[in-house]
């Protein structure tokens, strides 16, 4: 009960996370998985963030060029 009335007043804390998903090729709908290739989705509350797999963490999406420029020059190796 508590946990909820902390979500309704300052949001979801995004503690738990699905496994990281990786998408393949032309497939990339979701925006968290446009910036790194691959997400996770907040079990709580369904949100789906950006994870590199590098750092094995989440990631903003304001390093979205870093991990772009990463990307670009592991695909054309």
């Amino acid at each position: 009960m508590l946990a909820k009335v902390l979500d309704a007043v300052f949001g979801c804390r995004h503690s738990e996370y699905s496994f990281p998903m990786t998408i393949r090729g032309a497939r990339r709908n979701s925006a968290a998985a446009a910036t790194t290739g691959t997400y996770v989705v907040c079990i709580e509350c369904g949100k789906e963030m950006p994870y590199d797999w590098q750092s094995m963490k989440v990631v903003s999406a304001g390093d979205r060029s870093s991990h772009v420029a990463h990307l670009a020059t592991k695909e054309a190796a």
